[in-house]
């Protein structure tokens, strides 16, 4: 039978090759995938919730993707490794080790600098990592938890709102958000500031 999903707006589709990958054989619709990934992203935020973490930490291929394979890896074999797939988002799969790196070392030189506010520097580290969208699948969730981890773990602020919402639901919320990503893409970062508040 197979893993049958339909994709929202912004969602990349999965290659049948990474959806063989799957741990949970039963799973057949996307409502019961997004319930196995949530749980598995809740263990994930708790293990977060538990750790003392800095920016040398934190901005790190390494630890970039053990949260990745922390928030999935009940679900996907693949989780933590990088795509070895091109996708309709993102930059060339070869490119993926050399950008994050930069990225990684561009919000340390922010940090050291005060260049931006806490929270454009969290939510440019943010949109830079899901426009370089290392992984398969949940490159959105995992960039909003990153954002996340470096506000209140690294730069000692709240936690982002994302307008109250998993944003995983096609609603008004989640339009709002890709509108707001999609004006970060053209250099205006103002609308996605404003939408993490809210």
């Amino acid at each position: 039978m197979g893993l049958k999903l339909n994709y929202l707006d912004g969602q990349t589709p999965l290659d049948e090759e990474e959806k063989i990958g799957l741990r949970i054989p039963t799973i057949a619709i996307r409502q019961e995938l997004d319930e196995f990934e949530q749980q598995n992203i809740e263990e994930a935020m708790l293990w977060v919730l538990n750790k003392s973490m800095n920016a040398e930490i934190v901005l790190t291929e390494k630890f970039i993707c053990d949260l990745h394979k922390r928030m999935y890896g009940q679900v996907w074999s693949w989780a933590g490794k990088f795509r070895k797939t091109d996708k309709n988002l993102g930059i060339d799969k070869w490119k993926i080790p050399v950008e994050l790196k930069t990225l990684c070392e561009d919000a340390l030189f922010w940090m050291k600098n005060q260049t931006f506010s806490n929270d454009e520097i969290a939510l440019r580290f943010k949109h830079r990592l899901v426009s370089i969208h290392c992984f398969s699948n949940g490159n959105g969730r995992h960039s909003r938890l990153m954002a996340d981890i470096i506000i209140s773990k690294v730069l000692n602020q709240p936690i982002f709102s994302w307008g109250s919402s998993y944003l995983v639901k096609e609603d008004n919320v989640r339009k709002a958000y890709l509108k707001a990503l999609k004006s970060a893409d053209r250099g205006e970062l103002k609308p996605l500031l404003l939408f993490s508040r809210s």
